[in-house]
């Protein structure tokens, strides 16, 4: 810049011109100088175009340029989140092609049983080339509308309304992402498609009432089994845990008996040892010790000998006379 104005500088003193050409060569000058000078905004990069011809890339920042529109910058935003609005539209929006002209007409889709939707949703891409955005493809913003929009109405398409209402909406995006991005890298539009996000997604509006109250017969019916279920997850464990201490009383039952069984056969197999040894005493022992244990348990009993006659039987006495105080 210093040699260009030196060398203007020159020119002008060595020609031998009025006053009012020199005024008008300093405000050529001036006007170079304005000219020659621009800023590429943070997020973007700028596109340097010689006489319409790309000459370079160059990124955020203070730059220079020749002068007079020879050579002329386009800005890229590059690290800027963008994102496209299908069927609805935010308010205060920037970029241009971020809503459509006739959002009605985009949301209204047909599904794969015959049933009509209003699908909203979102496409959010970033310009990774500059060069292939602005001259590889004419109106990317617009192709990617159309890109998005076909893709959306193919998934769709494939799938009831109950799935893409209900179950049936993260498997969607992620169909619809992956298409979007395939087709995007196919046409070369330079961007990345980072995400696509389903929005509000309902019945027409002549049909809502219904649709909502198939919805809430729906919920009752899951409320239902889930209490359901919460009913079995109480009543099974509590049965089966029943089951199991019942069972362990059983086999503790069990081994009890054995045990006592086998200390039955044991004490048997060491008295018929005895038995065998000495019979006659071993008799007596088992009749007396059997005598012990059976006659504190009886009543005062008398034993006469059958043989006896004229016996008079009297009634019992109480233990106290009659008449006798208490």
């Amino acid at each position: 810049m210093n040699d260009l104005k030196s060398i203007l500088g020159r020119t002008l003193n060595a020609l031998p011109i009025s006053p009012l050409l020199g005024m008008l060569g300093i405000m050529l000058l001036v006007v170079a100088l304005t000219s020659a000078f621009y800023t590429i905004p943070a997020e973007s990069e700028g596109i340097v175009l010689r006489f319409g011809k790309y000459i370079e890339k160059v990124p955020s920042g203070l730059h220079v340029k020749l002068p007079f529109e020879i050579d002329t910058v386009i800005s890229v935003p590059t690290q800027r989140q963008q994102k496209l609005e299908f069927g609805f539209a935010t308010p205060g929006y920037t970029n241009p092609d971020q809503a459509g002209d006739e959002p009605e007409l985009e949301k209204s889709m047909v599904t794969g049983d015959l049933n009509s939707a209003l699908v909203e949703w979102i496409v959010q891409y970033r310009i990774t080339d500059p060069e292939k955005y602005l001259f590889d493809v004419r109106d990317p913003g617009l192709t990617l509308r159309d890109i998005s929009e076909a893709v959306m109405r193919e998934v769709v398409g494939d799938r009831t309304v109950d799935e893409i209402i209900t179950i049936g909406r993260q498997e969607i995006e992620e169909t619809a992402l992956a298409r979007i991005r395939l087709l995007a890298e196919h046409y070369q539009l330079g961007m990345i498609i980072n995400q696509v996000q389903l929005k509000n997604v309902n019945p027409p509006e002549p049909v809502q009432p219904s649709f909502n109250e198939v919805n809430r017969a729906q919920q009752d019916r899951e409320n239902v089994i889930n209490l359901a279920n919460g009913e079995y997850n109480k009543a099974v464990p509590r049965a089966r845990g029943e089951a199991d201490q019942k069972i362990r009383a059983a086999d503790g039952y069990r081994f009890k008996r054995i045990n006592e069984a086998e200390g039955d056969v044991a004490a048997f197999n060491q008295l018929l040892e005895q038995y065998l040894k000495a019979p006659e005493v071993t008799r007596t022992r088992i009749y007396l010790e059997t005598l012990g244990e059976v006659l504190p348990q009886a009543r005062q009993q008398i034993i006469v000998d059958d043989t006896v006659q004229q016996i008079l039987p009297m009634l019992p006495f109480p233990t106290k006379p009659v008449g006798m105080p208490q």
